[in-house]
């Protein structure tokens, strides 16, 4: 399993800019709506800090702009991580087939926690 944190930011396409700024490494843009960068990696050595617009992470508040993302394993393990998880919980995204070839879902956990869970099929 692997956990990179997954920071949703208002204005990601100067956002990032600033982080890589900060950290350093390599911006790679993953999805764009016309000039609005949606969703971009910052990799510094050796790991990924994980971007998206506010406008494609929609968070509830504020204070909800900073998640963990999971890329995990397994199908089986993403449903069983997925399924704890949402005890208790709040299932802010059910889980869907995303456009990467692969599921995708976004849950708060009971202590309010909140979880950004993927799985990549091969």
């Amino acid at each position: 399993m692997l956990a990179q944190p997954f920071i949703a930011v208002e204005n990601c396409k100067e956002e990032i800019k600033f982080y890589q700024s900060v950290f350093g490494g390599e911006v790679v843009v993953l999805r764009k709506q016309g000039d609005t960068v949606l969703n971009a990696d910052l990799h510094v050595e050796g790991t990924t800090l994980k971007f998206a617009d506010t406008a494609a992470a929609k968070p509830m508040t504020k204070g909800d702009y900073v998640r963990v993302f999971l890329k995990i394993d397994t199908e089986a393990a993403f449903r069983r991580i997925y399924g704890e998880l949402a005890v208790n919980g709040i299932v802010q995204t059910e889980m869907y087939e995303a456009p990467f070839n692969g599921l995708l879902a976004i849950v708060t956990d009971r202590n309010g926690v909140c979880w950004v869970l993927s799985f990549y099929r091969e």
